[in-house]
């Protein structure tokens, strides 16, 4: 599919430039010229203007805001809107401010759909999602000050929010918006206004001044391919392929990460986009359509949540995976280096969420206590790999103290 802008030429122009290029005679009694022949104009169909690969940087939007890339790379935690609109914020920036820390991953569009600051855009939709939880000025000047360097996390297709509002933009069954066990809605990969929305909320955001566009949920429901045929919703441009669902799927994914990546080439910013951990130990996951190596040479930066927690028994050679934090973090890599060298030049930055939460709900044996020895344990594995950047997860924003952040 061919999601460039494109200007084309009118049928006037085109007759105009037929014309011109038919020599005029001065003389109206001039005869016509015994050997003339017919001369065609050739025509492209290709864009006369598109956003080029590289755009020129002093034609790239200011915000104004001057946070430099941080040198030893970025090393940041998670920030909900409430805690970076609220008083938390500021033992979160002192947290930063005395350890090797140096960035804030920060909600701008959250896990139900709502915009968690103030846009500035002119879509209805935004601003009705909108809520006024943080002051965006106020909130970038303290990052500012801090050399806090800002990532601005916006959720793309888990969005109950849009779903509820636009129903034909989302996954239906007998006339209800579907939803997941967790009562949760999402929105149609296949729809471009769907795209056009998510990149409209990071276009704002770069403005405000984030440096980073971090999208998450970048993919179909988890187990859509057990009930892809049973519920009701477009496949746009893409129902004519002759792919079948798995890879129509990877389709729509892959092309709304490069289609991203392109519209915001004049906004100055890295693009980053979370993963599964485990895409990268298959060529592609089956029903939530994210191909790890596809979407990596899209993108600027590749964040695989790699939390010990969420690989199940047995998974890399592991019994019981939440127990060993070095080793789940040691082994992934592998992998995803393996698919890094073949990726060559087109290799992102590597910056995987670590996991800085106790994950009781595994049940008795299966989990550990997380503090400073387990997240550091992590970073060491990374680091051990060549990786030294990474970002740390806990929904509660409540991190171990003491934690050694780096292992030069």
């Amino acid at each position: 599919m061919n999601w460039k802008k494109k200007i084309t030429l009118g049928a006037a122009t085109l007759i105009a430039l037929v014309s011109l290029s038919t020599p005029v005679l001065a003389d109206e009694n001039a005869k016509q010229t015994e050997d003339a022949s017919t001369k065609f104009l050739t025509l492209s169909k290709e864009p006369i203007l598109s956003i080029p690969e590289e755009f020129p940087s002093q034609f790239k939007y200011d915000s104004g805001v001057d946070i430099a890339y941080p040198e030893d790379g970025v090393k940041g935690i998670f920030v909900t809107g409430y805690s970076a609109g609220g008083s938390k914020l500021d033992s979160l920036v002192k947290m930063v401010n005395e350890t090797e820390l140096n960035s804030m991953v920060v909600d701008v569009k959250d896990d139900h759909g709502n915009m968690m600051m103030p846009l500035g855009s002119d879509n209805e939709l935004i601003n009705s999602s909108t809520q006024d939880v943080v002051d965006p000025e106020k909130f970038m000047n303290t990052m500012q000050e801090n050399d806090i360097y800002p990532i601005a996390r916006i959720v793309v297709f888990k969005d109950t929010k849009l779903a509820t509002d636009r129903p034909d933009l989302s996954f239906t069954k007998d006339g209800e918006v579907w939803k997941n066990g967790r009562k949760e809605s999402f929105v149609n990969p296949y729809e471009k206004e769907v795209w056009d929305y998510n990149v409209e909320v990071a276009r704002q955001a770069a403005k405000l001044g984030f440096k980073d566009i971090q999208f998450d949920y970048v993919r179909f429901p988890e187990g859509f391919e057990n009930r892809d045929e049973e519920l009701n919703y477009s496949r746009g441009e893409y129902a004519d392929s002759d792919l079948n669902n798995t890879k129509q799927r990877v389709e729509a994914v892959t092309d709304f990460v490069a289609y991203a990546k392109q519209e915001l080439q004049a906004y100055d910013v890295d693009v980053s986009v979370d993963i599964f951990g485990y895409a990268a130990t298959l060529e592609e996951t089956p029903g939530i359509g994210q191909n790890f190596s596809r979407i990596s040479e899209n993108v600027d930066v590749i964040s695989s949540m790699i939390y010990p927690s969420h690989w199940g028994v047995g998974s890399l050679g592991i019994d019981r995976p939440d127990l060993e934090p070095y080793s789940v973090v040691d082994k992934y890599m592998e992998h995803e280096n393996t698919i890094f060298e073949q990726l060559g030049e087109k290799a992102p930055v590597s910056r995987p969420w670590l996991q800085d939460f106790t994950a009781s709900y595994l049940g008795s044996g299966y989990y550990k206590q997380y503090g400073a020895e387990e997240v550091q344990e992590q970073i060491r594995a990374l680091n051990e790999h060549g990786v030294n950047e990474f970002l740390l997860w806990n929904a509660g924003n409540v991190y171990s103290e003491g934690a050694q952040y780096s292992f030069d």
